[in-house]
């Protein structure tokens, strides 16, 4: 891609309220099993109303300007139950080799960085270990609507340098992230996360190149994306224009 900071989306964008009971799924922590009494629609027409509201997703990040769009996530009760439970017909003799890109969602290394530092890296580089195509992990402090309060820093970041993970996923918005800490990602692209989910008031675009703005001191552009992080369940959906940073 040609642009010097395409844009994207990482994660869920917001399930419609005919897909999907958005009261039942705030109100609960993520599932870690199927939960089947989360959608509105019958079994019998689920994955079709699913393919409706993924056209729907598709067609909003093309409305807002989106450089590299995605499915959405459209069929998600959580944020890694819906992979667990489907998956069928890996080969353990050839993992990866037939993906383009592979995005790690790691959601414990920050809350557990004692942990982490013992044996995340190792863990992540075994998960990646065979892939061939473009890979990235990405790190965050978890939903927006559950915990509201940010650190300033990461926890767990900079180790990532020693990972085989070739992009690094931030967010930077709610936490008012000290960007001075993606300096220690020197051989890394950075998709920079520029949305405050905490605040569903619509960032101008002023307010989206002052966030990557903070970041190019200490990550060249040429080695960033501008990036539309996690819209989360609770959130009301919203396509703010491009920001042409």
């Amino acid at each position: 891609m040609s642009k010097l900071l395409p844009t994207t989306l990482v994660g869920s964008y917001p399930q419609p309220e005919w897909l999907i009971d958005r009261q039942k799924l705030a109100g609960r922590f993520p599932p870690r099993v199927r939960a089947k009494e989360l959608w509105r629609v019958s079994e019998e027409w689920l994955e079709q109303a699913q393919d409706d509201a993924t056209l729907l997703a598709i067609r909003a990040q093309e409305k807002a300007g989106l450089d590299i769009v995605t499915d959405g996530e459209m069929r998600r009760e959580s944020y890694s139950n819906r992979f667990a439970t489907a998956l069928e017909g890996v080969d353990v003799d050839n993992p990866g080799t037939a993906l383009d890109r592979m995005q790690i969602d790691e959601p414990y290394m920050q809350a557990r960085p004692e942990k982490a530092r013992k044996f995340g890296v190792e863990a992540l580089n075994r998960a990646l270990d065979g892939v061939s195509g473009t890979t990235a992990v990405h790190i965050c402090f978890g939903y927006a609507a559950i915990i509201h309060q940010r650190p300033a820093g990461y926890s767990f970041l900079p180790e990532f340098e020693g990972s085989k993970a070739m992009q690094i996923s931030i967010e930077t918005a709610q936490s008012k992230l000290d960007c001075s800490v993606l300096a220690k990602l020197p051989s890394k692209t950075i998709l920079l996360g520029v949305l405050d989910l905490s605040d569903m008031t619509v960032e101008t675009p002023e307010t989206i190149a002052g966030r990557i703005r903070r970041a190019l001191p200490y990550v060249p552009a040429e080695r960033g994306y501008s990036l539309h992080l996690r819209l989360i369940e609770p959130a009301t959906i919203r396509c703010p224009t491009r920001p042409d940073a």
